[in-house]
Formats: structure tokens, C-alpha cells, sequence
């Protein structure tokens, strides 16, 4: 059985191609305004890695916040859902799973076979999202890499609002004026960030066994925050976080073809 798995996001749009319970394929475009076209565009990139023509592809199902721009996909699954199946499907030990996308943070607590059993989302501010590590990273005049290897730097704690991008960044303005390092910025901007997040999770409950999926788990400096914050010693992170859902898609894709 191969599926297709297509999570059209914010920021970028993710195709997973599963065969078999294995990943096959990889796509990933930028979004921009044209969804429907990314979407395609992905898809096709998929199928060229994956080494297959679409005709092979028995089902596929779309997530994302624009899942209407999937409109050949045979089923769809919210985002709940698809993050929970994604983490399940890396790490089937994980109870907690955090999704940090562009533009939204999401938790969920989930069972054995991967069901979400409980959902918080913070979708009102981008401080608790990855736009907010890039604004920040422009007011600093640093790249996002740079932004994850300063917070390492730091082990100063600096209170800082994370309620608001506009008055985070203006707190950010007002640090630079007076001098402070950027390396303790980063890391106050880092844990902000973080301590919004896991409040966030709180709400539902904190489990010891812990996923990350979402671009954000390629920074070090959220990451460690995130360990910091959540009072353990480990967050599993799959080698490919931003394709969490997309692959969690896929998996519901085989389940609906009862494979």
C-alpha cells in the first residue's frame, strides 16, 4: 500500500510519501499565495524522490491550515489528529506531542495506537510560534541560526513579555539600546517563547515521554529552553520535525485503506 500524506501549511507546504508503513518521498515548497499550486508542486517533488508516478499512490489524505486547497485528496484529518499520528509513528512511546509551526503552537496528549485524547492551541499571537524567533531574529540583525547558537551562549535570565510579537520586539529594542549582549537577549527571547508554549501544554497535562514536530526543533536554543521549562531530560525530535503532520496524514491515509 502506498499513500500520500499533504499538510498545506502557513509557511510551507509538506507531501509524505509512505509505503508500507516506510517513508519513500519527501516534498516541501514554499506556500506563498497560491496554495493549490503548491500543494501540486509538492506532490510532485514526492513522487520524484520517492521514484514513483502518481498513478502508484492508492490514497492520500491533506491536513493543514489549508486543507481546502488539497481538493483531490480522498480524505482529510485536523490537525490534532495528524500531529498525534506523526508522533506516534516515530516515537510510539511518546504521550505528549508539541507542534510548533509558523505561525501557531499546538499540543496534544495521546494514546497508544497515536489518538489525540486531549488538544490546546495557541493561534491568537505568533509569540508562541516560529514567526516569532524570525521577527526577532531581524530586530537582533541575526539569521535564525544564529539566533538558536547565541541563546546557547547566555545564562542570564531576562524577563521579558511573551504575550506580543510588537511589544516583545520592543523590548528587544529597548535591550539593544542598553547595550545587553545579544547572546542574553536571545536566550530571554528564546525562553519567553518557550514558557508561553509550555504553559500551553500544562493545560492538558505533561507526560515524561515528549515529541517535538515543527521547524522548531532544529533550534538548539528553543530546545534547550523547552527542556528548561518542562523540567525534563529529554524531547524526541524526529529527523525531519517539519514533516510531523504530513507524515501523520499519510498514516491516516493507510488506516481509512484499513492497512
Amino acid at each position: 500500500m502506498i499513500t500520500a500524506g499533504i499538510d498545506c501549511g502557513a509557511k510551507n507546504t509538506k507531501t509524505i510519501i509512505l509505503k508500507d508503513g516506510e517513508i519513500i518521498g519527501k516534498g516541501m515548497v514554499l506556500t506563498g499565495f497560491d496554495q493549490e499550486k503548491a500543494v501540486e508542486n509538492s506532490l510532485v517533488q514526492a513522487l520524484e524522490d520517492a521514484g514513483i508516478s502518481r498513478e502508484n499512490i492508492q490514497r492520500i489524505c491533506g491536513t493543514g491550515s489549508g486543507i481546502n486547497a488539497i481538493s483531490f485528496a480522498d480524505e482529510d484529518v485536523n490537525d490534532a489528529k495528524a500531529m498525534s499520528k506523526g508522533a506516534n509513528f516515530f516515537f510510539p512511546n511518546v504521550r505528549t506531542v508539541i507542534d510548533v509551526g509558523a505561525e501557531e503552537g499546538r499540543a496534544a496528549k495521546i494514546d497508544q495506537n497515536g489518538d489525540p485524547v486531549d488538544f490546546v492551541m495557541n493561534e491568537k499571537c505568533a509569540a508562541g510560534a516560529g514567526a516569532f524567533v524570525e521577527s526577532m531574529a531581524r530586530a537582533l540583525e541575526v539569521t535564525i541560526g544564529e539566533m538558536g547558537s547565541l541563546c546557547l551562549m547566555s545564562d542570564k535570565k531576562i524577563p521579558m513579555n511573551p504575550q506580543c510579537v510588537i511589544f516583545a520586539e520592543s523590548e528587544v529594542v529597548g535591550l539593544i539600546h542598553a547595550k545587553t549582549d545579544k547572546a542574553d537577549i536571545s536566550k530571554a527571547i528564546h525562553d519567553s517563547m518557550a514558557n508561553r508554549i509550555v504553559s500551553m501544554i500544562r493545560r492538558i497535562g505533561v507526560n515524561q515521554d515528549i515529541a517535538m514536530l515543527g521547524g522548531v526543533g532544529y533550534n538548539p536554543g528553543f530546545m534547550a529552553a523547552m527542556l528548561w521549562a518542562l523540567k525534563v531530560e529529554k524531547i524526541h525530535i524526529p529527523d525531519d520535525p517539519e514533516f510531523g503532520a504530513a507524515v501523520g496524514a499519510a498514516v491516516v491515509a493507510a488506516e481509512k485503506a484499513g492497512c
